[in-house]
């Protein structure tokens, strides 16, 4: 529970200027399905120590996890 908090503090952060119910909707579908933005985040994390620059990375491992992000979206 406590860890939801703090993940939804951490996430509202980020989801700046965003209208509340996509901030909401974002937050919900982050907490439901950790292991999938874990997977996401550490993939990234590797590509930008392989050195390729964080805009790339991050859209490279999005593509990959289309599909995935997609359906937990709905």
């Amino acid at each position: 529970m406590f860890k939801n908090f703090l993940m939804k503090k951490m996430l509202k952060s980020q989801l700046k200027g965003m209208p509340e119910a996509e901030q909401d909707r974002i937050i919900n579908v982050v907490i439901e399905h950790p292991e999938l933005f874990e997977k996401i985040g550490k993939e990234i994390q590797e590509k930008i120590k392989g050195g390729m620059d964080q805009t790339m990375a991050t859209m490279r491992v999005m593509e990959k996890y289309k599909d995935d992000l997609q359906k937990v979206m709905k």
